[in-house]
């Protein structure tokens, strides 16, 4: 399974049988809060609604962002609204601010005039810190009783991102035919030069997420550090924490394993 990567600690405090077995894409521009017109500053939203999906990535970027602008995270009230009836809240003047991906911050700062973005994950702290990312997920029974098979879906995943780095035109018509959308809605989310850099979302190769894990040699994209999963990790604790999600800390061996990318690495496979 591919989804945010936030989910782990709250998943596995509840008991579902999952690893993070790999750190995925990294959002780059992809994910901006949006203010609605008059609102400028973090501080104009004190007391204000925002909109945020709860226990995900939207709510602790928000929560992150206004401390980072010295405002208490507490200090909004929380709106957990999907993207679209995020959007739809925004142009209703319901919320203040929300946090949109695209293509909904896209169309929303199109449709609403005097709508502002006040943080965009492309900005350098956010890359560094590698907090709006998806990951890539596995049933804990299938690693062990199914390993060589674990092993061989994982490699046929990094050779796929390699084909469509190499081949993005036709990799990204593959894309949109499969998940019945747009050529350009794909093409504004992956790009279409196959670097990363030209869309919204910088998805990992092998070597780039097996040093993120800390189980090859070298630096990660972006000034990441090598083994920053376990940092990343602590992050996400750290923050279902402080919003009463989870009840206590969840040990990082209990939520990742990044034993197949090690195994796979080890065999001499770069991806």
């Amino acid at each position: 399974m591919s989804s945010t990567i936030e989910f782990t600690p709250i998943g596995v405090e509840n008991g579902m049988p999952l690893k993070l077995v790999a750190f995925g894409n990294l959002s780059y521009g992809t994910d901006k809060i949006i203010a609605a017109p008059k609102i400028e500053t973090a501080q104009d939203l004190k007391g204000k609604d925002v909109a945020v999906l709860e226990g995900g990535l939207a709510q602790i970027y928000m929560a992150m962002w206004l401390e980072k602008n010295g405002v208490d995270f507490q200090a909004v009230k929380y709106k957990n609204l999907i993207a679209d009836d995020a959007l739809s809240a925004m142009v209703g003047g319901t919320v203040s601010a929300g946090e949109f991906w695209e293509p909904y911050g896209t169309t929303l700062l199109s449709s609403l005039p005097g709508s502002k973005v006040l943080a965009d994950s492309k900005d350098p702290h956010w890359t560094k810190q590698a907090l709006i990312a998806d990951a890539v997920f596995m049933n804990s029974d299938f690693i062990a009783k199914r390993h060589d098979v674990a092993l061989k879906t994982m490699k046929a995943l990094y050779d796929s991102i390699a084909w469509w780095k190499k081949n993005p035109g036709e990799g990204n018509a593959i894309i949109a035919k499969g998940m019945d959308m747009k050529l350009p809605d794909v093409e504004l989310v992956l790009g279409k030069d196959g670097t990363g850099l030209d869309g919204g979302l910088y998805v990992y190769d092998f070597m780039e997420t097996a040093r993120f894990c800390g189980v090859a040699p070298g630096e990660p994209p972006f000034q990441q550090t090598n083994g920053q999963m376990k940092d990343h990790f602590a992050l996400l604790n750290t923050w279902w924490k402080r919003f009463g999600l989870i009840k206590a800390e969840v040990p990082y061996d209990k939520g990742v394993d990044c034993g197949l990318l090690g195994e796979l690495y080890q065999s001499g496979y770069r991806g």
